[in-house]
C-alpha cells in the first residue's frame, strides 16, 4: 500500500494519457485510503493498464499487485463512493474528513483535466448524497473522526493529572488528516506541536497552522522530548523501532498514533518498554457503536441517492438514440416545408403550413423521448434501438467520444474497499 499511495502523483494523467481504454481517472487517495475511479470503453483494458503503471512505479509484480486490489464496476461503484463520501465506510463511521477529501479529489482531477462529465457528475452526486446525510440524520454529530478517537485512546492511556497542556506532540504528515489533527489537537489544549515531513513541506504547513517544523536534523531530538507522536502521513517512510531506541530515554512514556494504513510507525514499536501503540485497528474497535438508527437512516439516503444516480446515468444512454431520431424527423420536416416554400413562396399560408407542421412534429416526438428514458432507466435502451432501426430504417450507433459515453463510471482499482 505504501508504495501504491507513492504512485498517486500523476496517476490519473498517466492512465488518461496512456491508454486508449481510460477516458477519465480520479484518484480518491489518503494516508488510509486509495482508490481509483475511472471512466472507461472496457474494463478489462483499463484494469490492466492501471494495474502494469502501478506495478511499474511501485516496483511490484503486476501479479502481486492485481491480488491485492479490489475491482468494483457498474452500479456497485456508484453506491461504493456515495457510502464513502457519507462515512459509512470508514473505520469510524460518520467521520467528517472524508467528505472533504471526495471534493478535493474532484477539484484535483479537474484542475489536471483528466476528468469526464461522467465522473464530475458521480462526485458531485456523491458530495450532495453526503451533505443529505449531513443535514438529515444526527450521524454526524454522533459519529467521531478517526483522530478524534484515537486522541480519546491516548487520553485514557496518559496519567490522570496529566493535562493536554503539558503534552509534548511530534506530528508526521501534513496533509488533509494531519490537518485535522493538528486542529484537535489545539482544541484539546495541546501547546507543543512539532510537524515533520519528509517531503519538506512542514515549513509551509506551521506556517499556515502553527506549530514548529522539524527537519531531518531537528526530528531525533523532537522524538527524544515527545509525549506523543501521531502518524499520518502515509508516505511510505516508516519510524523504525531501532530508529526510536537509539534516541528515547528510558522510562520516559510515549504513546505513538498511527493514522496511515501504510504504517508510517513500525508496529514493532509496541514491543518496546514505555511505548503504547494505537492504530486503526485500535480506532476501529474503540469506536461508538450506539448510532445504529443514524446508521439505518444514512444508509437508506445513500442507497437512494445511487439509485436516483443509476436511473439518471441510464437514461442518458438513450441520448445518441433521441438525437437521430429528431435529426431523422427534422430532415423530412424540412425537406417538406422546403417544398411547400417552392410551391406556394413565403406567403402567409406558407408560414401557417410551416408552423402547424413543426407543432405537430414537436407533439409526436413527445412520446418517443419520454419512452426513450423509461425503457433507458431500466436498462432496456437496446429495445428502443432496435424499435427505431426497424420502424424507420436507421442505423444507429452509439458515439465513442467520452462526453456522451454515459455507462456509470468503473472503478478499476480499490485497494481500500473496507477502509476510512
Amino acid at each position: 500500500m505504501a508504495r501504491i499511495s507513492a504512485s498517486a502523483s500523476g496517476l490519473a494523467a498517466a492512465s488518461v494519457n496512456g491508454s486508449a481504454a481510460i477516458n477519465g481517472a480520479v484518484v480518491l487517495a489518503t494516508c488510509n485510503r486509495f482508490e481509483v475511479y475511472a471512466d472507461v470503453e472496457h474494463v478489462e483494458d483499463a484494469t490492466e493498464h492501471l494495474v502494469s503503471h502501478l506495478a511499474a512505479t511501485a516496483a511490484l509484480s503486476a501479479d502481486f499487485l492485481a491480488r491485492q486490489l479490489t475491482i468494483l464496476e457498474g452500479e456497485k461503484v456508484i453506491e461504493h463512493l456515495f457510502s464513502v463520501g457519507a462515512g459509512l465506510d470508514s473505520a469510524v463511521v460518520g467521520e467528517r474528513e472524508i467528505a472533504g477529501q471526495v471534493r478535493r479529489a474532484l477539484a484535483q482531477a479537474q484542475q489536471e483535466k483528466t476528468t469526464t462529465s461522467n465522473l464530475t457528475r458521480l462526485f458531485q452526486n456523491a458530495t450532495r448524497a453526503a451533505k443529505d446525510v449531513g443535514s438529515n440524520t444526527n450521524l454526524g454529530t454522533q459519529g467521531k473522526s478517526v483522530v478524534a478517537v484515537a486522541l480519546d485512546l491516548a487520553e485514557e492511556l496518559t496519567n490522570e493529572a496529566t493535562s493536554w497542556a503539558d503534552q509534548n506532540v511530534v506530528l508526521f504528515g501534513t496533509g488533509s488528516y494531519a490537518g485535522a489533527t493538528m486542529a484537535l489537537l489545539k482544541e484539546r489544549g495541546v501547546e507543543r506541536i512539532s510537524v515533520y515531513s519528509s517531503s519538506g513541506r512542514a515549513a509551509e504547513f506551521t506556517g499556515k497552522r502553527g506549530g514548529f517544523p522539524l527537519s531531518d536534523e531537528l526530528l531525533p531530538q523532537a522524538l527524544r522530548e515527545a509525549d506523543i507522536i501521531v502518524g499520518c502521513s502515509g508516505g511510505g517512510q516508516r519510524l523504525d523501532r531501532e530508529a526510536l531506541e537509539a534516541v528515547r530515554v528510558k522510562n520516559h512514556p510515549l504513546i505513538a498514533i498511527d493514522m496511515a494504513l501504510t504504517h508510517d510507525f513500525d508496529p514493532a514499536l509496541v514491543e518496546m518498554a514505555d511505548v503504547e501503540l494505537i492504530t486503526l485497528e485500535s480506532v476501529r474497535m474503540a469506536a461508538p457503536t450506539d448510532q445504529a438508527l443514524a446508521v439505518h437512516a444514512a444508509s437508506r439516503i445513500v442507497k437512494s441517492a445511487a439509485k436516483e444516480f443509476s436511473a439518471a446515468q441510464r437514461e442518458r444512454e438513450a441520448d445518441f438514440a433521441i438525437v437521430a431520431l429528431r435529426q431523422h424527423t427534422k430532415a423530412v420536416l424540412d425537406a417538406e416545408v422546403a417544398r411547400v416554400r417552392a410551391q406556394h413562396g413565403c406567403t402567409a399560408a406558407a408560414d401557417e403550413v410551416e408552423l402547424a407542421m413543426r407543432r405537430m412534429m414537436r407533439q409526436l416526438l413527445h412520446i418517443p423521448t419520454v419512452r426513450a428514458r423509461e425503457l433507458a432507466s431500466e436498462g432496456r435502451t437496446a429495445d428502443y434501438v432496435t424499435a427505431l432501426e426497424t420502424l424507420y430504417g436507421l442505423e444507429l450507433r452509439e458515439p465513442e467520444s467520452p462526453a456522451s459515453a454515459t455507462a456509470p463510471a468503473a472503478c478499476p482499482v480499490d485497494t481500500t474497499a473496507r477502509t476510512a
